[in-house]
């Protein structure tokens, strides 16, 4: 008769082993740290005017006036009448629509004063004009 040989030092592996989950993890972690810099990098070029001053403004409507005049709301290209319908759209859902407006520093003034004036007519009363703060110089 054969028979096995039963050692008392063999105890059943009940402990769950986390190596793999941190493995896994890890490498998530990684790919998500990777993707969050082309996710973030996908908005419209503008080299924005600087200013000493400025403040975080809370947005309903982002709308971007490039160097070569086109203008773009929300990252989508836009006319006067696409933002007037965008603005009224909103202002159906939201009472306290907020229009942040960054335009290049080679646009001409007068672009940014006509968005302005439409923006106003349209009755939104809380706008802002983006800026970057300017570099600071090391010594």
């Amino acid at each position: 008769m054969a028979s096995t040989i039963k050692d008392d030092d063999e105890e059943i592996i009940s402990g769950i082993n986390i190596t793999p989950f941190v493995d896994v993890s890890l490498v998530l972690l990684i790919i998500f740290m990777v993707t969050a810099t082309y996710i973030v990098a996908q908005s419209i070029p503008v080299d924005l005017p600087e200013a000493a001053t400025g403040e975080d403004v809370v947005t309903t409507l982002a709308v971007t006036i490039t160097k070569d005049g086109n203008m773009y709301v929300d990252g989508v290209k836009s006319s006067d009448d696409k933002l007037a319908s965008l603005i009224k759209k909103n202002q159906k859902d939201n009472d306290d629509v907020r229009v942040v407006i960054a335009a290049d520093s080679k646009v001409v003034h007068g672009k940014v004063v006509h968005i302005i004036d439409l923006v106003r007519q349209l009755g939104v009363s809380k706008f802002a004009i983006n800026i970057d703060a300017p570099q600071k110089e090391e010594k």
